[in-house]
């Protein structure tokens, strides 16, 4: 594994941290602010800014944002969000014990199985640790752009009918993210060019819009759900979609031998069966 592989990941788990304290103190402050409404998304999304929590979370979640900048300009994507979605753990443990919230015992098995499904599935990955691998083909990267960004519309609007609509907005955050998260990848591989052909590039919009879109989903998901479901959904879909961009959009290697593609089908049933556990039943979640 190359030095500047090592320095992504080491930024990677500062990532991954800095995500879960910033989630946390957004969502404290998100639940003390006036609603967002979707006829008024940019200005009851401003407005959560007149609480301290709420900025406080977004200034730990830009510093979170920028290691993540920096892990993808330096490791492969598939091994950055492995470790993302390894530190996944941590929700459960900094939820409980820094931030006092009850956590049930279906919320750690959850969100614990929901890691380790992750993490398999990015083990799954091999030879990938010799580069940065930014290569994409532009047809690729757009239609997988367009897929996910269609999957968190469809997820955002059948979710918001059912019994945990705060959950399906996490999730549909997550996807959001996802495609910001997939753009910065490819256009890190502008990086070292001129000023320009970094900050004026279509995927910089697509950057930008995604961002802000997941940024205010995620907030109306914070204020209608329970932190820890919530959360551990809108970090389940990011990290997912995004590992599946390594292989689909960056060429990042995948075994071919029946062991590891068993190992993927598990891993992909394991993160299905840890989102479907992790949010309480109706009736218990009814109750609380």
């Amino acid at each position: 594994m190359s030095i500047s592989v090592q320095i992504g990941l080491l930024m990677a788990i500062a990532t991954a941290f800095l995500a879960v304290v910033g989630f946390l103190y957004k969502h404290k402050g998100a639940v003390g602010s006036p609603p967002v409404e979707w006829s008024r998304p940019v200005r009851t999304s401003l407005a959560l800014f007149r609480n301290r929590w709420y900025v406080l979370g977004i200034v730990i979640a830009i510093g979170s944002w920028g290691f993540h900048v920096a892990a993808l300009a330096l490791a492969p994507i598939s091994l950055v969000q492995s470790v993302i979605a390894g530190g996944l753990v941590l929700l459960t443990v900094v939820a409980d014990r820094l931030f006092a919230h009850h956590v049930t015992r279906r919320e750690w098995i959850g969100v614990a199985l929901a890691a380790l499904g992750l993490a398999f599935l990015a083990a799954t990955l091999e030879g990938s640790a010799e580069g940065a691998h930014s290569d994409y083909d532009p047809a690729t990267l757009a239609l997988f752009l367009t897929a996910v960004a269609g999957l968190a519309l469809a997820v955002a609007v059948i979710g918001w009918r059912t019994h945990h609509p705060g959950v399906a907005l996490g999730a549909a955050a997550g996807l959001c993210w996802a495609v910001s998260d997939t753009a910065i990848k490819a256009q890190t591989g502008t990086f070292g060019e001129s000023v320009i052909t970094v900050f004026v590039s279509p995927l910089v919009l697509i950057i930008i819009v995604a961002s802000f879109v997941g940024l205010t989903v995620s907030a109306k998901s914070l204020q209608i759900g329970k932190a820890v479901p919530v959360i551990a959904m809108t970090s389940v879909a990011a990290n997912a979609l995004t590992i599946l961009a390594g292989p689909v959009v960056f060429g990042d290697p995948v075994p071919d031998d029946a062991l590891g593609f068993t190992t993927r089908i598990l891993a992909f049933v394991l993160v299905i069966g840890a989102a479907a556990l992790t949010p309480a039943p109706v009736r218990a979640a009814k109750a609380t």
